[in-house]
């Protein structure tokens, strides 16, 4: 009976000690601890979100930056990077040389100072203290530069080690120097057409530079040899400078070849350019004449009138003309400038200059046959030397009876100086065509070249050439000792409407020794004038021919041709009883 009582106690005590149901003990707790969890997902949900953002900001900033440097690295176009790839353009452009081993173009490395405009002190200051040691800064632009937001500014490209210590001096906050590669020409205007020049980044612009820009920039630094004497660019230069200045011509050009191999020897264009300035030259002074201009170039095509009508079996040495009275044709009168008035053999109507027997002389070739031999010659393209600057001839649009009287003295085609020599050259390599070329040719090196006209065509023509330094209008281009060969050119200028007589392209083709020709020149005065007061008119014979047989005075011993014993007047009397017979009427 009394255990009842206390089993009931403990089952009271059991009830009152065990935990209630979970959701009513705390309900007002369990809300606040879901609510506190839920506000710290949302946060770290946020805090995720901006992390990808940032991430994908900076991916994308990188990605700018790294193709920011590709371009960079590829296309050089960042001022940073420029002075890099010149680095290392000037390790792996190869110099350039003449024949004999002196040196016409080589790379410096020179300092060049530029501005971090973040770190000048006073903009104004600095650009008018840089203007005291470098006076043509323009103060106003630099100042400018240097107060804007940029990092990099340049001041001045490839300075003197003397500029560059003035600089240094001043302490200007701000500036820095960049060593910097520079191509530099020692010879200076000599040449300077031949050479040509680059550009800031070394790329070839003109003249062999850029010709051989590929070879230069192989990789490996090797030079390039031309077939440039600089000996004999000195005195065809020299002596031109003197015609030039004597006769008060616009301009002037002249070029020495090797007839056998093509080579050039010499070239000159006046007026010319510092290739280490090219910039302040005129475009007129950076035209390479010689190339890249082309002219009609009046009676010397006569040598070649006369070759193709050999060639094609026309006339003989022997065939006379009629040019007692001017030539009609096509509504025009040819007449000659010192008419003979009277039937001409062929030697004379070469050493007279004759336009009427030319002309003539080409109406019984034909048209067809006339194009097709200067086509042979390369007359009728751009000559084909390594320079881009070689020009196109100005052909005439219709080929008819009219354009082959005037083509036959040098009018109504105008072609280049480069060309027309290569063609006097044909005639005095036996009739064989070889291209011109800048580069040299070794001893044993076959050249090819290609057959213009038979051999015995050549070797007249080459006659008629030497009889016209003998005893025609060539006779002021005679060095004595070397036999020289040669025809006179005297072409009116074209204006608009027709020719002016008073301004004149005067010049002289020649081929020396004429008994072994080995080289020909060519010198052409644009506009030459006679010194006053005489009144004669400045024709090739008078100013063109005296150039040619001072260059061949000094560059003979120089290129080792040997003298000649033969007395001039006893070799005049020969040719002509060779080829003058009495006159029949």
């Amino acid at each position: 009976m009394r255990l009842w009582p206390f089993r009931k106690q403990v089952s009271a005590e059991a009830r009152t000690l065990a935990p209630p149901p979970l959701a009513e003990a705390a309900p007002a707790d369990m809300s606040r601890l879901l609510r506190i969890e839920s506000d710290e997902t949302r946060a770290m949900e946020a805090s995720r979100g901006r992390l990808r953002v940032m991430g994908l900001s900076l991916a994308l900033g990188f990605a700018i930056l790294g193709g920011r440097a590709v371009e960079v690295a590829v296309t050089g176009s960042a001022d940073a990077a420029s002075p890099n790839r010149q680095a290392v353009a000037a390790q792996s452009r190869g110099d350039l040389f003449d024949r004999t081993g002196q040196v016409l173009a080589t790379t410096l490395d020179t300092h060049s100072l530029y501005a971090d405009p973040a770190l000048v002190w006073d903009a104004a200051e600095t650009a008018e203290m840089l203007a005291t040691v470098l006076p043509d800064i323009d103060v106003a632009s630099l100042t400018e530069e240097l107060d804007s937001r940029r990092r990099f500014v340049w001041v001045r490209r490839n300075l003197t080690p003397r500029q560059r210590q003035a600089v240094f001096a001043l302490g200007l906050p701000g500036l820095e120097f960049r060593s910097e590669p520079r191509r530099v020409y020692p010879r200076g205007r000599l040449a300077s057409h031949v050479v040509g020049y680059t550009n800031r980044d070394m790329d070839g612009l003109a003249g062999a530079e850029r010709a051989f820009d590929s070879a230069l920039m192989s990789g490996d630094g090797r030079p390039v040899a031309l077939s440039i004497d600089m000996a004999v660019q000195f005195h065809l230069d020299e002596v031109l400078r003197a015609s030039m200045t004597e006769y008060r011509a616009l301009a002037a050009t002249g070029i020495v070849m090797n007839v056998q191999t093509g080579e050039i020897l010499g070239m000159v264009s006046l007026p010319d350019f510092d290739p280490n300035r090219p910039a302040d030259a005129s475009n007129g002074e950076r035209l390479n004449r010689a190339a890249q201009s082309v002219y009609e170039m009046g009676s010397t095509f006569k040598a070649f009138t006369v070759a193709v009508a050999l060639e094609e079996r026309t006339a003989t040495m022997e065939s006379r003309y009629d040019a007692r009275a001017p030539l009609s044709v096509g509504g025009y009168q040819i007449s000659d400038y010192h008419g003979e008035e009277r039937w001409l053999t062929v030697p004379e109507i070469f050493t007279h200059s004759s336009n009427i027997g030319s002309g003539h002389m080409a109406l019984e070739v034909g048209a067809e046959a006339q194009r097709g031999f200067l086509g042979d010659l390369r007359l009728l393209e751009r000559a084909p030397i390594e320079l881009a600057e070689s020009a196109d001839p100005l052909l005439p649009r219709n080929w008819g009876p009219t354009e082959t009287v005037t083509i036959s003295y040098g009018h109504g085609i105008a072609v280049s100086p480069i060309a027309t020599i290569a063609a006097f050259a044909a005639i005095a390599n036996d009739g064989i065509y070889v291209p011109p070329t800048l580069l040299p040719v070794a001893a044993d090196e076959t050249i090819l070249g290609e057959r213009v006209m038979r051999s015995d065509v050549a070797r007249d023509v080459l006659a008629l050439m030497r009889e016209n330094v003998v005893g025609g209008t060539g006779g002021n281009a005679e060095a004595v000792g070397y036999l020289v060969a040669g025809k006179t050119g005297t072409a009116d200028k074209p204006t608009r409407g027709g020719y002016d007589t008073s301004r004149l392209l005067s010049s002289f083709s020649a081929v020396f020794p004429a008994n072994d020709p080995q080289y020909a020149i060519l010198v052409l005065l644009d506009e030459p004038q006679m010194p006053e007061p005489t009144y004669l008119r400045p024709t090739g014979g008078r100013v063109a021919a005296p150039a040619v047989g001072e260059i061949v005075a000094r560059i003979a011993p120089i290129l080792g041709v040997e003298r000649s014993n033969e007395d001039p007047v006893g070799r005049a009397a020969l040719v002509r009883a060779a080829l003058m017979p009495e006159m029949i009427p």
